[in-house]
């Protein structure tokens, strides 16, 4: 009993002395009513809108200094600067005068805040000094005072001058000498402070040197990481294992809190995919009149389905009298596609120009040109890019895009199978791409939002009143040495515009032009490797009818697709005569000679292959049970059947394991009569639909021939497949 009285009395003595210590915490803990934000902001730009969401989402109250001043500070480029921030934070100081008030200075067009006061406030109180400044690993601006800095036992051993927080006497201490000009460095003169002893002592100055309160990105990005906890976000600093407040994104690695700003704060949630919450929305169906937009479409090389995307162009879902278009096209080779779009539909705009091949303007002086045509009219309210290798499937794209309300945003758009996409996550130290941590998530859709992004290309919205004010001066494409989309982009990011772009919503996707040939008539049809479909046809979801034993009719070809397989037959025009009874192809032989043309002929042996493994291969497995097939083949072909020329096939077996036989073209309309009948069923398809195929085992049990084409020209593709 004496030993439990002890433990008892022991563990008393614990929870006793855990009491009183927590309450003397709480007793010495700041008051988040005695925080003081104060920032210097001349001019309102996309920074500093996103520093004041992230203040307004973790309940700080801001005081800005030096709004509708004109900046004197310097650019921190060609010399250091920053001294009218001091300037003004001294004017600010001298009037306030509760002498328990803490001081937060901090910068705020390249700033976030990762967190609230109550952890900042904390974090400060535990640090134990009077004044706090943010750290570096790196010395700026002067690197001779590398010697005259204390050591640090750990962390970070230089002043950085983004970030710093204390007590008001301090602050009113620190600022109480500055004299000199606006265009002086600030970060100079704090540095001369904490690097004199008696100074710093006087006024209590450390560093957080750990970047428990604050995280300089500038000399430490690789530090940093991004920490995921279910839809929460924030920043660790993997070095020393902590989670700063406030993240700056300073010097060259400024860029780079773009990127972290798309989450910090924890606004991004896997539920929203908000990444700019507090951007309030343009309901298109709140205006009256829907914004007049200029379109800019841009030809610079042979491109496939350029036809196709002029389709998709007067499909938009947007006034067509509120839409005007600038075309720049460099290749001849797609002046035809040009002139049939702007004959057809060209009427149905408020206002076209056009410029071809024949007036010799470069790429970068057409861009250039587009833009200063939204500039130089008050009512463009936005100009559209949209570059032809853009295949856009959505039609709601535009509406999208002008409802998210930011200065530039993109829909984000991939290569088919690729990680290639329309824009950067983040920048390398020289400028050019880097990926991002999340970039792959991103472009595959496992995290969804609007991003805010160093780069975009291809297609992307921009507002017009942002040329006739921020960018009224410049030639955004035309830089030396840039390509006119890095030139475009390097413009904005020098001007602190942000861009952004969407995975919200499936926009579409990117065409390869590598290895595009243009020495066909169709040469879209060879595209089948570069540029497939988004994904294969459900074949558990066919139609398909079976009008005689084991023979199988399904839909296969657009009626696009049958007419170029035709045209390019005539095109070619180089038939076989039927009754060559030699006619060799790649080691196989026709039973029964037709009136043809090869694959191989016309070099689309490959391709051919590539349709039959990817769409009908599957089908085959599906109705024949059992049977697998790489769709090898040594015939395949384009028949033309005509009245006075070959009619009609008598009957034969097929040299195939299987057949297909797609009709090419409507009966009625283009032919009569024709068809195919299976004489050991005797049954007939006497009505080929165009773009339909049948299928039927060949050699042994489906022995047949070809009715007689009556009337007018029938042509069909023929393949013998093998396993």
């Amino acid at each position: 009993s004496r030993m439990r009285r002890a433990l008892w009395t022991s563990t008393s003595a614990l929870l006793l002395w855990a009491l009183v210590h927590t309450a003397s915490a709480e007793e010495t803990r700041i008051p988040e009513d005695k925080l003081v934000v104060l920032t210097v902001a001349t001019k309102e730009t996309d920074g500093f809108r996103r520093f004041l969401r992230s203040a307004k989402h973790f309940n700080y109250t801001v005081k800005v200094l030096g709004r509708g001043e004109k900046w004197e500070g310097g650019d921190y480029v060609s010399a250091p600067g920053g001294g009218q921030k001091v300037r003004l934070l001294k004017q600010a100081v001298e009037e306030m005068t509760d002498q328990d008030s803490i001081i937060l200075f901090t910068d705020s067009y390249d700033v976030v805040f990762a967190s609230g006061p109550r952890e900042l406030l904390k974090k400060f109180s535990q640090a134990g000094h009077r004044l706090l400044f943010s750290s570096e690993t790196l010395l700026w601006p002067h690197r001779l005072l590398e010697d005259k800095h204390p050591h640090v036992a750990v962390g970070n051993r230089f002043l950085g001058s983004g970030a710093f927080m204390g007590f008001l006497p301090s602050v009113r201490s620190l600022v109480s000498d500055w004299t000199g000009a606006d265009s002086d460095s600030d970060q100079l003169y704090y540095t001369n402070i904490y690097i004199n002893p008696d100074k710093r002592k006087s006024i209590n100055i450390t560093l957080d040197s750990k970047c428990r309160l604050f995280q300089n990105l500038h000399g430490a990005l690789d530090d940093v990481v991004l920490k995921f906890e279910d839809s929460r976000v924030r920043a660790r600093n993997v070095l020393y294992d902590t989670l700063p407040v406030l993240i700056h994104g300073n010097g060259p690695t400024k860029l780079q809190i773009n990127y972290l700003g798309n989450y910090i704060p924890n606004t991004w949630t896997f539920e929203t995919g908000c990444t700019v919450c507090g951007q309030d929305l343009l309901p298109l169906s709140s205006l009256k009149v829907a914004p007049l937009v200029l379109i800019g479409v841009f030809i610079e090389q042979p491109t496939p389905f350029v036809s196709v995307f002029f389709e998709r162009l007067v499909k938009l879902q947007y006034s067509k009298d509120r839409l005007q278009l600038f075309i720049y096209n460099k290749e001849p080779h797609h002046e035809r596609h040009v002139s049939s779009f702007l004959k057809e539909h060209g009427d149905l705009y408020h206002n076209i120009r056009s410029v071809g091949p024949d007036q010799e303007m470069d790429v970068a002086a057409a861009r250039d040109t587009a833009i200063d045509l939204c500039r130089k009219d008050s009512t463009c309210e936005y100009f559209f890019n949209l570059d032809i290798d853009v295949v856009l499937k959505n039609e709601d794209t535009l509406k999208i895009l002008i409802e998210q309300n930011l200065p530039v945003v993109a829909p984000m758009i991939t290569r088919v199978g690729r990680l290639w996409s329309n824009f950067w996550g983040a920048l390398s130290v020289d400028g050019y791409y880097a990926r991002s941590e999340d970039y792959v998530d991103i472009v595959q859709g496992r995290r969804q939002g609007v991003w805010n992004v160093p780069y975009v290309s291809s297609v992307y919205l921009m507002r017009g009143s942002l040329l006739r004010s921020d960018l009224q001066d410049l030639s955004l494409y035309s830089t030396p040495g840039l390509d006119p989309d890095m030139a475009f982009c390097h413009q904005l990011r020098s001007k602190d515009i942000f861009m952004y772009v969407t995975n919200l919503q499936t926009f579409g996707r990117i065409l390869s032009t590598e290895n595009y040939q243009t020495s066909h008539l169709h040469n879209d049809l060879w595209q089948v490797f570069q540029n497939p479909l988004v994904r294969t046809p459900d074949h558990t979801l066919l139609v398909h009818l079976q009008p005689c034993p084991d023979v199988y009719w399904f839909p296969i070809f657009s009626e696009i697709a049958c007419d170029h397989i035709v045209e390019e037959m005539e095109n070619f025009g180089k038939w076989s005569g039927g009754g060559n009874t030699d006619t060799r192809i790649q080691g196989g032989y026709e039973n029964v000679p037709t009136i043809d043309i090869h694959m191989n002929q016309i070099n689309f042996h490959r391709e051919w292959q590539k349709f039959l493994l990817e769409y009908v291969a599957p089908v085959t497995e599906k109705m024949y049970p059992g049977y697998y097939t790489r769709a090898q083949f040594d015939l395949a072909f384009v028949v033309r059947y005509k009245p006075d020329e070959q009619p009609s096939l008598r009957p034969h077996h097929d040299a195939s394991t299987f057949t297909i036989n797609i009709a090419l073209n409507h009966v009625d309309t283009d032919f009569q009569g024709g068809g195919c009948r299976f004489i050991r069923y005797d049954c007939a398809i006497t009505s080929p639909r165009k773009g339909w195929a049948l299928m039927h085992p060949g050699r042994l049990t489906h022995y047949h021939e070809g009715l007689p084409t009556t009337a007018g020209v029938r042509y069909i593709a023929v393949s013998f497949v093998d396993p």
